[in-house]
């Protein structure tokens, strides 16, 4: 398993392997800690590994002959159940952390009942993650993984030069994410030219992410993606290319605490059985101003990735790979 880490990684398969050996050992590191239920890090990080493990498949496909235990679609089922337990440790720790002490004695009363129910569903989806780690299903996708780590197969793409493919490795997903629809919320396209609205109330904004909200998470989605293939290759690339790679963490991360307000929103509207204005009215104009917060900060990256010298320069970086032969086997070795 470690043969290929130790060696000076040169050809497409090689990265390949360290892609994979590395998500799978995350995976590996965490799974007793997450059956014991002690600490919600384990389970976010075994679904990070999970995550990544499953974006590697899909981003280096051409090079890989994985085993049929070992397949991305399996990795994903499993991911999907680890991030349904994960999403009520979110929704636990924003709900208790960061807005509890923010509300008046009635809504934080309101507001212990709502976390109540979330612990019994929490208790429920825990069930389902056992169950999981424990399956024949999952043993299975294990086995196959290390039975490959320890004897790799490829397709015959995979002996190209990493250097001479890399571009063809990137460009694809981040294209899917700057051709996305959801850069285009909130602003207008008038004779092939971007027109910025600018200055929307906190109303304008509600309104438009009510309507337009399912388009920014899938957005977020792509943004994710992009960032975990783009992580896998951080040593071929210079500055321009970390610095984009930062702005995607960051629209990430914006459009997710966005997604975030409407997620607990419902969560507590489905508890008590109506609109949570109504019942938690603090609680929704603190929702509100987050979100109108984070979109004043989400607009100064959407004007930077529908600039088109923003645009031209990322994929010139991306095209642009080049590595020092010591800091390549100073990262093999690592």
């Amino acid at each position: 398993m470690t043969n290929v880490l130790e060696q000076q990684a040169t050809t497409f398969g090689d990265w390949a392997y360290i892609a994979i050996a590395k998500h799978f050992k995350k995976i590996l590191k965490h799974e007793d800690h997450v059956l014991k239920d002690t600490d919600p890090e384990d389970l976010h990080q075994m679904r990070v590994g999970m995550r990544r493990l499953r974006s590697t498949i899909a981003g280096f496909a051409p090079a890989l002959a994985l085993p049929k235990a070992a397949k991305e679609k399996t990795v994903g089922k499993i991911a999907r159940i680890l991030g349904e337990l994960r999403d009520y440790d979110v929704l636990e720790d924003a709900l208790k952390n960061h807005y509890q002490s923010t509300l008046p004695e009635k809504e934080q009363k309101s507001l212990d009942e709502a976390l109540k129910v979330l612990a019994k569903r929490r208790k429920k989806a825990f069930k389902e993650v056992e169950e999981t780690l424990q399956s024949e299903r999952y043993l299975h996708l294990k086995e196959g993984f290390q039975s490959w780590l320890e004897k790799p197969t490829y397709q015959e793409i995979a002996k190209i030069a990493i250097h001479n493919i890399l571009p063809d490795l990137l460009l694809p997903q981040v294209s899917k994410l700057m051709l996305h629809p959801g850069w285009l919320v909130g602003v207008k396209v008038e004779a092939g030219e971007i027109q910025f609205s600018g200055g929307l109330s906190s109303s304008e904004v509600e309104t438009l992410l009510t309507t337009e909200g399912t388009s920014l998470h899938e957005l977020r989605k792509e943004a994710k993606r992009s960032r975990y293939n783009m992580e896998l290759f951080t040593q071929f690339y210079g500055d321009i290319y970390q610095g984009y790679l930062k702005d995607i963490k960051a629209v990430q991360s914006l459009l997710g605490d966005i997604q975030d307000g409407f997620v607990l929103s419902a969560f507590l509207g489905e508890v008590f059985g109506e609109d949570l204005s109504k019942v938690m009215p603090t609680l929704a104009d603190n929702f509100r101003e987050n979100r109108y917060q984070k979109w004043q900060e989400w607009e100064g990256l959407q004007a930077k990735f529908l600039n088109p010298k923003s645009r031209k320069d990322l994929h010139i970086a991306i095209l642009q790979p080049s590595l020092i032969k010591s800091e390549l086997e100073a990262t093999v070795n690592s």
